[in-house]
């Protein structure tokens, strides 16, 4: 038999426990069983449970003491002891103190000082309201065709039953989440999940064909794209270009004299068209840098480099008007090199020609230079199968409704076709190639205008060939929503970051409504980029509506309803009854064909609204040469004065003016002027190297030598800055 041993003290804590009665019931203890126990020095379990009445033994198990028979122990007259009590039970009995067990320290209790004294009186400050909304970051995934439901599941995040859910809504028949969704129902589903989405296209096909380079001739404006272009093609487009500089994104076909045929892309020049840049980088193989030889690199020439660097497109450098006299390629090319450009005379890969399109010289070596490069690339695209395009521009047409200039990057768009493109939809009614003449497909690299869409689509926007218009309409209706739900959070954030600001930093500024109206949606977009560059703090540029066409009756009516000016660019004239009605109304119709013009009439505008801010400044300045007291005065005069006898050595005097009191060039005082006297007349102004007598409210310590400042609050009004580049600002 097993033993378990307790010492005197730990039996002593036991029936000490049992005398206390800690529980309810407890109540027998030695005393009252009428048993006297003479304790040993050391105790067996069997002695103990013997001394203990029944009742009582429980306390052992709550304190920790674990006594057990052990029949299987090999030693049965070796004692053991078992404690497993811990300080902080032992510290709730009040027996630490008599054991040597250490537990922490009450505190004593301290009464707070200031509970009777009436609460402090402090004006009332409301909380301010807590947004709602979260600003969740947009979250893009990639889509393709024949992606199964448990992929899409994994991208999106979201669980596989909420998308068999969707497909169900959306007409689509599963049988298992291992189905193969095609590329549509995968975007339907993304959409509606509330995700972006990245459509990845194959580039098999049963049939891939060597295709033509897409060129994008690009540079600083008025170093010669356009003149270069013509000399290509043989044409003179240049020469009908307002103001002498491209303005719109074009594209067309140029059929070499050695029999290959290359698609060139020419770029508008100006800073306000960098978007227009960056969409002809976008779908481009190769960029011509077309740089001036008596200009050098410019803004915009480092601009597009910077596009076709982050396009991963190769670049060949065309130094052009070489034909000048004040032309040095060389310093361009230092130019160039010290940008990063790395010329293949300087141990890099990029070819440099030297042209003039003026003279026609150096063409044949322009296009030796391009399909050297192409060759290089060894550019193919697949022929069979769905279409893939890319919007270039897009315009609306009176007779032909909206009409999509596109380049076809793979596949074969063809007339009877349903397309997605952005968040538009249609049939394609016609193909016409850039001359204009009807065809009835388009390949790769390719640049074709159709026309059949229901709306006018944006320029930049993919094109997406779909089986059937059920299909094209949902995509299309999934795509508008998409696209208003993520207005509305760009609003409401807007609006959140703008609640959060504090009043001190709110200054007073001016809304200036604009309807922009141009003629194609390249330029509607740039001339609203090219607007909200103009923001200040001081005058907001609100842009109330955009269009595609001429000015309408509903421009006038949009415009009278909210005050908005209507600017056109590019645009017919509106008829005479309508220009009538506008100047009727008070609404003034802003009309121009060059972007320089635009921009500067829509500044002075700017500045002209602009409420300005209120600065102090110093009207004139005068020296204390003299001072006068005058005693002895009546009551009904007042008490005595003393009068500065100042000289005026810069400016003017006024009497209404505020007066600043300068000793050793430290301001001492800034009061407003009670009296000026010249030659004790009253005057209202005292100008330079005049004397005159002055007065100031509350301040008689004067001091020969002090300097007197005449201040008064100037209302300054921002300027309207254009550099050379074509950037405009406001600066306040």
């Amino acid at each position: 038999m097993g033993f378990a041993l307790f010492s005197n003290a730990q039996l002593a804590i036991a029936a000490k426990v049992a005398l206390q009665g800690m529980y309810a019931g407890l109540r027998r203890t030695f005393t009252s069983s009428r048993r006297h126990i003479a304790l040993p020095n050391f105790v067996t379990t069997d002695e103990v449970v013997k001394w203990i009445p029944a009742s009582s033994r429980c306390i052992l198990a709550c304190l920790g003491f674990n006594y057990y028979m052990a029949s299987t122990v090999k030693h049965p007259r070796r004692l053991f002891r078992h404690f497993h009590s811990s300080a902080e039970l032992l510290a709730r009995r009040g027996h630490d103190q008599e054991f040597g067990l250490k537990t922490q320290k009450r505190e004593k209790f301290v009464k707070r000082e200031g509970r009777n004294q009436p609460p402090v009186e402090a004006p009332y400050v409301p909380p301010k309201p807590k947004s709602t909304i979260r600003s969740v970051p947009d979250k893009t995934i990639e889509i393709f065709d024949g992606m199964t439901i448990v992929e899409l599941a994994k991208r999106t995040g979201v669980s596989i039953s909420r998308l068999q859910d969707i497909l169900v809504n959306v007409g689509e028949k599963i049988n298992s989440e291992f189905d193969l969704l095609s590329i549509d129902i995968a975007e339907l589903v993304a959409m509606e999940v509330g995700v972006n989405i990245k459509r990845l296209h194959s580039s098999e096909g049963s049939e891939i064909l060597p295709r033509p380079a897409v060129v994008t001739v690009m540079g600083h404006v008025d170093h010669g794209k356009t003149s270069l272009l013509d000399a290509l093609r043989q044409t003179s487009v240049a020469a009908r270009e307002a103001g002498g500089i491209t303005q719109h994104l074009g594209a067309f076909v140029v059929s070499m004299p050695s029999g290959a045929s290359i698609t060139f892309l020419d770029t508008p020049g100006h800073a306000a068209f960098s978007a227009m840049r960056a969409r002809g980088a976008a779908v481009t193989d190769i960029v011509v840098l077309v740089v001036a030889a008596d200009d050098g690199v410019m803004p915009q020439t480092l601009e597009a480099m910077a596009h076709a660097k982050s396009a991963n497109v190769p670049i060949v450098l065309a130094i052009n008007k070489c034909d000048k006299p004040a032309a040095d390629p060389e310093r361009v090319k230092l130019q160039l090199a010290s940008e990063g450009l790395l010329l293949e005379e300087m141990g890099g890969d990029v070819q440099v020609v030297y042209v003039s399109a003026l003279k026609k010289t150096g063409l044949d070596s322009l296009e030796e230079a391009l399909l050297l490069q192409a060759e290089m690339m060894d550019l193919k695209a697949r022929i069979d199968g769905p279409a893939q395009a890319y919007v270039v521009e897009a315009r609306l047409d009176k007779g032909r409704g909206p009409l999509a200039t596109t380049i076809v990057k793979a596949g074969t768009l063809e007339s009877g076709m349903y397309v997605v493109v952005g968040c538009e939809w249609g049939r394609i009614r016609a193909i016409r190639d850039m001359l204009g003449k009807l065809t009835d497909r388009a390949g790769p690299a390719m640049p074709v205008e159709i026309e059949g869409l229901k709306g006018l689509p944006m320029a930049g926007d993919d094109i997406i060939v779909v089986e059937s218009e059920e299909r094209a309409r949902m995509l299309s209706a999934g795509r508008k929503r998409k696209f208003e739900i993520d207005r509305l959070k760009k609003l409401n954030e807007g609006k959140s970051e703008t609640e959060e600001q504090s009043e001190e930093e709110v200054i007073e500024r001016v809304e200036l409504p604009i309807i922009v109206k141009a003629d194609v949606q390249g330029t509607v977009q740039a001339v609203t980029d090219a607007l909200k560059s103009l923001n200040s703090p001081q005058v907001f540029v609100n842009i109330v509506h955009v269009g595609v066409g001429p000015v309408s009756q509903s421009d006038v009516d949009l415009a009278q309803a909210c005050g908005a000016y209507i600017v056109g660019f590019n645009v017919k004239n509106p008829p005479s009854s309508l220009s009538q009605t506008a100047t009727q109304a008070g609404i003034q119709i802003i009309l121009h064909r060059v972007i320089y013009h635009l921009l500067e009439d829509i500044g002075n505008l700017i500045v002209d609204k602009a409420p300005g801010t209120c600065e102090t400044e110093i009207a004139g300045e005068a020296e204390v040469l003299n001072i006068f007291e005058l005693k002895g005065r009546s009551k009904s005069k007042g008490p005595d004065v003393k009068i500065a006898g100042c000289r005026v050595i810069d400016g003017c005097f006024s009497r209404s003016s505020t007066m600043r009191l300068l000793r050793s060039g430290e301001v001492l005082f800034e009061g407003s002027c009670a009296s000026l006297k010249r030659e004790k007349q009253d005057v209202d102004a005292v100008k330079k190297g005049n004397e005159c007598g002055l007065v100031i409210n509350d301040w008689d310590n004067f001091q020969i030598g002090d300097v007197v400042q005449c201040l008064k609050q100037v209302v300054r009004k921002p300027k309207f800055i254009s550099s050379e580049s074509g950037a405009v600002r406001i600066e306040c």
